[in-house]
């Protein structure tokens, strides 16, 4: 131990505010003990303490894997105090000789010491202090500082040793309350992959599409401000932001990353990854700055585009531990699980789908042609009975209308047999047509998907629906001189919203264009509508709106 005092303590100070000294140490332990949220605990240890040893100012420095302080918990300082102090200690000087050499530490004067770096602008001047650390079995978790005893006077051994007894204690009392916390996490993150999979699987009232579900779920199970599913764009590896919940949503939802290659940078497998603040900036950009200060990555499993989850916290808040990375991969298990239960579940409804379809056209090739031939064979025949022209070019009428008949026929069995046993999901055409449509352009898509597109949408719409878009952004690409494009696809109840707006130069009286005559006819055949907004210099706005089939909009159910 180290000591630096004017005048040390006798003995006989020491044994009378030993019986007081004793009466306030148990009264301290009981307020520990009063509650097992981590946070409280800790600031309940240097509330203690302060009133123990009749201290003006404690804090809390909870040592980080860096062998820096992670956390500084400040008592007696105001907001105010704290504010103008500005960055808390990291663990230089004097804070830091704890760390590097556990043991109570005394000081008269803590501005004589050698360490002393001095205290920044705003910060009350400090004399007398005590520091003891708080071990956690064999293991350092941070210690306890306590400045400027009420009084003027030093620290006394005494104040020294009724520390290092509720060093002790607090040890216990943050370790029960590190293990709660941990077990609360598994319970949020259990909780939340569990209804995320009984969402996924339709057990709700899918009002939104997968990566929506999965954000808000991971959200609320990781306690962060932020979640984000990102999907690979193009075929250069940028990322475009599919779906996010908390804060800033505007400012991620739909966006482009600018780093070709960047998918193959991040994590390959389950396991997540810890982003730092450079790489947080390239996968979430446009992101204000300071808004999230820490950041997990986890690939999320399954065919087709590769697709990220990310969890983010805000600067200075509670760090990721091992329990959030455990949980964060097993959360991301069980609903890579649920959407490939989902994607089978939907797989073989379109097996079904193209069954019938094979069905019919073997139906209508080896019974209805055949009929049709031998009726063709049957009028022909005719021929030789009757000399009457008449009859004679009615006969010849119907034999070619049979024929035009079978042909037509043909054609229908071709493009039923001819549709791939596997088609992709129709937001994944909606991702790869906008990367086709700007590939070459120096603009960046907005694109904001929302609702369960790929379970509300037919096949038939979703053809009328990719033909308005892919016209709306040849369009506004061609002609409208913009500089930003936003692609926004909704499916709400029983309608589905396709909205292509720019900030172009737009126009007034717009020339015959077969385009947009094609992009209403589209919208006919929906039994929808299309209206075209522009003004010249202020943009246009084009909005497609056609109901969804009866009983569509939510998957059913998968057994399970």
């Amino acid at each position: 131990m180290t000591t630096y005092s004017a005048e040390p303590p006798t003995d006989a100070s020491a044994e009378s505010v030993a019986p007081a000294g004793v009466e306030n140490l148990l009264a301290a332990f009981a307020a520990i003990a009063d509650d097992l949220g981590l946070d409280t605990v800790l600031e309940r240890v240097i509330a203690a303490a302060c009133h123990l040893v009749d201290a003006r100012f404690g804090a809390l420095g909870v040592i980080g894997p860096d062998r820096m302080l992670s956390h500084f918990i400040t008592v007696g300082l105001a907001d105010e105090e704290i504010r103008r102090i500005g960055p808390l200690p990291t663990g230089h000087g004097v804070l830091g000789l704890l760390i590097t050499e556990p043991h109570p530490l005394r000081l008269s004067d803590l501005r004589e010491h050698p360490l002393a770096y001095g205290f920044p602008a705003g910060h009350p001047q400090m004399t007398s202090f005590l520091g003891v650390p708080l071990r956690i079995h064999d293991r350092i978790f941070g210690n306890l500082y306590l400045t400027e005893k009420n009084g003027g006077a030093d620290f006394s051994d005494a104040d020294e040793q009724l520390v290092v007894s509720l060093a002790s204690a607090a040890g216990v009392a943050i370790e029960n309350s590190r293990l709660f916390d941990e077990a609360s996490r598994r319970t949020r993150w259990l909780e939340g992959g569990l209804n995320a999979v009984r969402e996924l699987l339709g057990e709700h009232d899918g009002a939104r599409n997968d990566p929506e579900i999965l954000t808000t779920h991971a959200l609320n199970a990781s306690h962060s401000i932020l979640a984000a599913v990102l999907r690979e764009f193009g075929n250069k590896g940028e990322l475009m932001c599919e779906a996010v919940d908390g804060v800033e949503i505007e400012a991620f939802l739909g966006r482009r990353s600018h780093d070709m290659g960047l998918v193959n940078k991040l994590p390959t497998s389950l396991s997540p990854v810890l982003l730092s603040a450079d790489e947080i900036a390239e996968v979430l950009p446009g992101a204000p700055a300071g808004t999230i200060g820490t950041a997990l990555c986890c690939r999320l499993p399954g065919e087709g585009d590769r697709r990220f989850l990310i969890i983010g916290r805000a600067p200075g808040a509670a760090p990721f531990i091992d329990v959030d990375h455990e949980m964060m991969r097993s959360f991301a298990s069980h609903v890579s699980l649920a959407l490939e239960l989902l994607r089978v579940h939907r797989q073989r409804e379109q097996e079904a789908v193209f069954g019938d379809r094979d069905r019919i056209a073997r139906d209508l090739h080896d019974l209805v042609i055949q009929r049709l031939f031998a009726a063709g064979l049957s009028i022909q025949s005719l021929r030789k009975y009757t000399p009457d022209v008449e009859a004679l070019n009615r006969i010849s009428a119907v034999t070619t209308e049979l024929d035009a008949t079978i042909r037509e026929l043909r054609d229908t069995i071709y493009s039923l047999r001819s549709v791939p046993q596997v088609t992709p999901t129709f937001t994944s055409t909606v991702f790869s047509l906008v990367a086709d449509a700007f590939d070459g352009h120096d603009l960046d898509p907005v694109l904001q998907l929302s609702g369960p597109l790929d379970a509300a949408v037919d096949d038939e719409r979703a053809d009328h629906v990719r033909a308005v878009l892919l016209e709306g952004l040849s369009n506004a690409l061609r002609h409208a001189e913009a500089h930003a494009i936003t692609v926004t696809l909704r499916a709400r109840g029983e309608h589905l919203e396709l909205r292509i707006t720019d900030d172009g130069r737009g126009f007034e009286n717009p020339s015959r264009s077969s385009g947009l005559a094609n992009m209403k006819r589209r919208a006919e055949l929906c039994d929808g509508s299309l209206s075209i907004t522009s003004t010249s210099g202020g943009g246009t706005d084009v909005r497609l709106e056609i109901p969804l089939a009866a009983n569509e909009g939510t998957s059913p159910p998968v057994s399970r």
